[in-house]
């Protein structure tokens, strides 16, 4: 298993040349959506005692299992949000995972550090934050509102001690993983309604604020971003309740703050510089690949001392450098923030500012040709990249058949949602491949499915 020898050398070619293979498809391959009948049994046997090799090991992933999988950076996948990640992070991710780096503390991965450091602290300018802010890459959006809303929970219990019931405020906009954290934290989330374009609003929060006499709110999350709609909340608002109250603000961006960068979107988040902390994914808009989300702190000293892990065995470590399993509720870590630094090395900050631009300037477009057509009703104007429209008169029973059909047909992935209330389509763009003349191909098809 730890020696290199004839057979080795070929396989390490031959996974070095699928990967060059994968990244050279053409972007409008079609990937099926579901796995065949017999994919169970083709792999019933794969584990054996005394094992089948490397090359044949491969050969299974190729040809049986790869076709099997829906790949998230098809310019056609846009449902969720997708990733489009670039080939030099996507070739440096091979890098870092033969690399071996342990990234949790200073003396195992200093290098590596060092340059997710300088990824982050690029993060923290676009926002706004101030000299000493730093954070850590963690593996996703949910680690990272857990992790910020954890170190938010320790702050207030220390200004104020221990309360039978905390709170967090929250629209039901929010990412299901903020939900997700109060039912891991046990607190509970007190619920403040959007304004007609999905957006937490300053007079909504005080509102909400004021209705809950005697509730021990320690945390707001806003949202840069949301997923199912792209809305951007009232960041400078929120954050003058913030500033009365004595209230954290986190803000999860893991979709949306991508646009912090973008020549277009930037001034929409204007606020997002009096945040306590904020989270975005490289994996889903800054072009790197999975598993990667930044989480910054204004001032990372609470969330050192919130979930810094001590013991026996990690009393010789060096608390006086930058460890980054000091700043979330992990220990063990890869450096998945090389990527998106060697990417930005790489292509220079420009690239990303002009590839987010395009999937804004895109979305535009077809918003303007659904709102064209008659059939179909552009439901929001879009903030960033997402879009929401209906076929008139389709239910959702309608939109789900149309939706897997295209889907096992490989040619579109697009799912229904509701917007206030009522069911519709939405597509969410992130790859610069996706074009409106393939989106616009995409509502042709909807227009001629209506009447068959």
């Amino acid at each position: 298993m730890h020696n290199w020898d004839t057979e080795t050398d070929l396989f390490a070619h031959s996974v070095i040349g699928y990967a060059i293979e994968r990244l050279r498809m053409p972007k409008d391959k079609r990937w099926g959506a579901l796995p065949a009948d017999e994919l169970r049994s083709a792999i019933e046997h794969a584990i054996t005692v005394d094992g089948s090799g490397a090359l044949e090991a491969l050969h299974l992933f190729r040809d049986v299992l790869m076709p099997a999988c829906r790949p998230m950076d098809d310019p056609m996948n846009l449902a969720y949000v997708p990733t489009s990640p670039s080939i030099a992070s996507t070739m440096f991710d091979l890098v870092v995972s033969a690399s071996s780096i342990f990234g949790g503390n200073w003396e195992a991965g200093a290098g590596a550090i060092a340059a997710e450091n300088q990824a982050l602290r690029w993060l923290a300018d676009l926002a706004g934050f101030p000299k000493g802010a730093g954070g850590v890459f963690v593996s996703g959006g949910s680690a990272a509102n857990l992790s910020a809303l954890v170190t938010a929970r320790e702050g207030y219990r220390q200004r104020h001690g221990h309360s039978d019931r905390l709170m967090i405020a929250a629209t039901d906009e929010v990412h299901a993983s903020v939900r997700a954290a109060a039912k891991v934290m046990d607190v509970d989330v007190l619920p403040v309604p959007t304004d007609d374009c999905g957006r937490l609003t300053a007079a909504a929060l005080r509102a909400a604020l004021a209705g809950n006499a005697g509730g021990n709110v320690f945390a707001i999350v806003a949202t840069g971003g949301t997923t199912n709609a792209g809305a951007i909340d009232e960041l400078d608002g929120i954050a003058d309740v913030c500033a009365e109250h004595g209230l954290w603000m986190h803000v999860d961006g893991a979709y949306g703050l991508a646009a912090l960068c973008s020549n277009i979107a930037r001034e929409r988040f204007r606020g997002i510089e009096r945040a306590d902390s904020f989270g975005v994914d490289p994996h889903k808009w800054l072009f790197a690949p999975y598993d990667c989300a930044a989480l910054v702190y204004r001032d990372p000293t609470l969330a050192a001392s919130t979930h810094a892990q001590h013991g026996a065995y990690l009393d010789a470590v060096n608390r006086g450098e930058w460890n980054p399993s000091d700043y979330a509720y992990h220990l063990s870590r890869r450096a998945r923030g090389l990527p998106l630094w060697f990417g930005l090395v790489t292509y220079g900050t420009s690239a990303y500012t002009q590839a987010v631009d395009s999937a804004i300037t895109t979305a535009r477009a077809f918003a303007d040709e659904v709102a064209a057509r008659p059939g179909f009703t552009l439901l929001t104007p879009p903030q960033l990249s997402v879009v929401l429209f209906s076929a008139d008169g389709w239910t959702r029973e309608q939109y789900l058949e149309w939706s897997h059909l295209r889907a096992r047909q490989g040619r579109w992935l697009v799912l229904p949602t509701t917007w206030q209330g009522e069911p519709c389509l939405r597509v969410c763009l992130v790859h610069p491949a996706t074009t409106v003349e393939a989106l616009i191909g995409m509502l042709d098809d909807l227009a001629s499915y209506q009447v068959e």
